[in-house]
């Protein structure tokens, strides 16, 4: 941790709250740097969770963030909506900075995210088939958490994910409100 850091080293709790945002989350901001101008954009993306539990994404090549993570596959996505009352600014929420990978049409992989895809955003069946659009999982790197007034946390990887065996995949028939 650096120094005069004012970020709270990471306890259980903060961990499990970490956890529930990353594995509740349905939407995203995505923050990228546009290639030609290296300047930051931003755009709101649909989340899910591949059979690792790791956040992932279908893009099409049309979206300019698609080609932003293609040449920099360093990004960050925020984590966690406002509740219906209060201060937006008093609930929990989540930055996970992560690099994206594409899923080539041709891995082994790309059925099954396909089939889970669909499960947890069964509306995106009208157009996931299309051929401009494909998956990127996201690696988290490290995260920052901020879990209300004076309780923010800095979060590495580890702390984002139980040891394998703990780890379960998400609930994957969870129908996401927005499809």
């Amino acid at each position: 941790m650096p120094p005069n850091d004012p970020y709270l080293p990471p306890d259980d709790a903060a961990r499990m709250l970490a956890r529930a945002l990353l594995q509740g989350a349905r939407h995203a901001a995505l923050a990228y740097s546009d290639p030609a101008t290296a300047s930051p954009g931003i755009s709101r993306i649909a989340i899910g969770h591949g059979p690792d539990g790791l956040p992932l994404t279908l893009l099409s090549t049309l979206a300019a963030h698609r080609a932003a993570l293609q040449a920099n596959p360093a990004c960050a996505l925020l984590l966690g909506e406002p509740g219906p009352k209060g201060d937006p600014l008093t609930h929990p929420r989540l930055m996970l900075q992560a690099k994206a990978s594409p899923v080539a049409r041709a891995d082994h992989q790309h059925m099954l995210l396909r089939d889970i895809w669909l499960a947890q955003h069964p509306k995106a069946a009208v157009y996931i088939d299309f051929t401009d659009f494909g998956f990127f999982r996201f690696e988290p790197q490290t995260a920052l958490l901020n879990a209300g007034f004076a309780r923010a946390y800095r979060l590495t990887a580890n702390d984002l994910w139980p040891a394998p065996k703990e780890r379960a995949a998400p609930d994957r028939d969870r129908p996401s409100s927005s499809d």
